[in-house]
């Protein structure tokens, strides 16, 4: 049989340097009827990648693999892009096998049951797919709730309109699922389930187990539910890697967490990286944001940035997703952030579902308006693939698809005085590459450029001081003070105009050549 472990493409593993490891064996399989076990006619599967969170290997021409594997680990596969995972009743993909085999120590939020000792073999199913190059996903930050009650402002306010959706081959939340509440996990699987495709999840610092001494143990509810916090799967010419970056307890002295991969996983990612082929759109999604404008520094480990960023620049289309901040922002990633690749690395951190954290005054529908602080409202991403190519559209909670901005700007101005007043236009995706401009509708005039500025939107400014100045305490959870925006766009409103009533037009030209429009009117009088 050929030695898997001497295939050119794998990492190659000294069993003398493993001697108090077991060695884990099975094969990767088509599993025709979906028995999840294996027939007398079900073949296995060859060159399949198959990891226990460090090395990876490639499965023989009848689909066996050999890994080392430890007390406290987990064995995956990584799914070839013309298969399919399985999925159970909630949707989540049946991708690992969880060997510890006396089980989570006792935490206040239930870890994994012993799963006692190595069986003979560790098998894994894959369904028959089909290769798509052209597909979309779904991508959601921060689901985000405290509490039951949240929980259902999300079933309403975000899932309800995804039921039953078609067109899309699955979901990915990136992170912070619940707000601290493990418990929670069953709620927020039992809502995203009836979307109806897979969905798969990335750890955040608000999914762990906080009452832990040692960072090793603050994922066990996480691999209970849903199993390695770092894992990779291809789908189309797009290799994707979702990891757990959050670093807690902090290794620096300091409390509380930190943004930062550990040693294993950067291991992984080197091995995982070495089978994909350099043509493929490498996506890794993670919670905290490795870089963003204005955040500070110390929320991620920079030695950690670095390397991951170095493992990434062999490959020519890559974009790494976060979420966490609950704002959102599309940044090209030069060397000025430490990557020093050919061409500029594409980072989107993607607004959240919850918004401002469920905040604001609820609607007739008791939903809170919950606005994140830059003025993008609450929402979700479709990410639209192909090939290795990929466009970013951002759909607004319970909104028409058409909604891309937001406008700023007076109802009434005085004719003929001194200082200007400004129209602000807040492109939800707006970033160096976007051009806004406008002109008054019915004219003649050109399309003038707006300029882009760096401050916090002015309806988040007035939004929240309504609270301040109220004399009534408001209805709902106090929203966030505003934060500066990374995406929009002022100018004054015309001067010299007579007395009358004007809509002003805008069009925004995105970094895809897209183009969106919006208007506002207003009207001139004398004093």
């Amino acid at each position: 049989m050929k030695n898997i472990f001497l295939t050119c493409f794998v990492v190659l593993v000294s069993l003398n340097s493993v001697s108090a490891q077991e060695i884990a064996k099975g094969r990767v399989y088509l599993d025709s009827n979906k028995n999840n076990k294996i027939d007398r006619r079900e073949k296995g599967i060859a060159d399949v990648a198959v990891s226990n969170g460090k090395e990876v290997v490639l499965t023989d021409k009848d689909g066996r693999y050999e890994l080392p594997v430890d007390d406290d680990e987990i064995i995956f596969v990584i799914k070839p892009s013309e298969y399919n995972l399985p999925v159970n009743d909630k949707n989540l993909p049946q991708f690992y096998y969880i060997h510890k085999p006396e089980g989570s120590p006792e935490l206040k939020y239930k870890g994994v049951d012993p799963t006692g000792p190595l069986p003979k073999e560790v098998n894994f199913a894959l369904w028959e797919g089909e290769y798509k190059e052209e597909y979309d996903i779904l991508v959601f930050g921060d689901p985000q709730p405290y509490t039951e009650k949240e929980v259902d402002y999300f079933d309403r306010d975000i899932v309800n309109e995804l039921e039953g959706v078609e067109g899309y081959e699955f979901g990915l939340s990136l992170g912070d699922i619940v707000g601290d509440d493990l418990d929670l996990y069953t709620p927020y699987i039992n809502s995203v389930a009836r979307i109806g495709i897979p969905w798969f999840n990335v750890y955040g610092n608000h999914d762990m187990n906080f009452d832990v001494e040692d960072g090793e143990y603050a994922d066990e509810t996480w691999e209970a539910t849903y199993g390695p916090a770092t894992y990779s799967f291809n789908h189309g010419k797009v290799h994707f890697i979702n990891l757990d970056d959050v670093i807690y307890p902090r290794e620096d002295g300091l409390g509380g967490y930190v943004g930062g991969f550990t040693e294993k996983q950067l291991e992984f990612i080197k091995n995982d990286l070495a089978v994909v082929p350099k043509d493929r759109l490498v996506i890794v999604s993670f919670h905290i944001p490795t870089i963003y404008e204005g955040a500070n520094p110390a929320t991620f480990r920079e030695a950690d940035q670095k390397r991951l960023f170095e493992l990434l620049i062999p490959f020519e289309n890559t974009l790494t997703l976060s979420a966490h901040t609950h704002m959102q922002g599309i940044f090209f990633v030069d060397n000025k952030f430490g990557w020093n690749g050919q061409y500029p690395h594409f980072h989107y951190n993607v607004g959240t579902t919850s918004g401002d954290w469920w905040s604001g005054t609820p609607d007739q529908q008791d939903i809170p308006e919950t606005t994140m602080r830059d003025g993008t409202p609450n929402g979700y991403a479709m990410l639209r693939f192909k090939g290795n190519q990929f466009t970013i559209d951002y759909k607004v909670a319970r909104q028409e698809a058409s909604v891309k901005m937001s406008i700023w700007g007076p109802k009434v101005v005085p004719r003929a005085e001194w200082f200007s007043t400004e129209f602000y236009v807040n492109y939800f995706l707006g970033n160096d590459s976007t051009l806004v401009e406008y002109k008054l509708k019915d004219s003649e005039d050109e399309w003038r450029r707006m300029s882009r500025v760096k401050m916090g939107d002015p309806f988040i400014t007035d939004l929240r001081s309504s609270w301040d100045k109220s004399d009534v305490l408001p209805a709902g959870k106090r929203p966030s003070n505003p934060e500066v925006s990374t995406h929009l766009w002022k100018t004054g409103v015309p001067k010299g105009m007579p007395s009358g009533e004007y809509t002003m037009l805008f069009r925004v030209t995105d970094l895809w050549g897209r183009q969106f429009f919006g208007e506002h009117s207003y009207r001139i009088e004398e004093r």
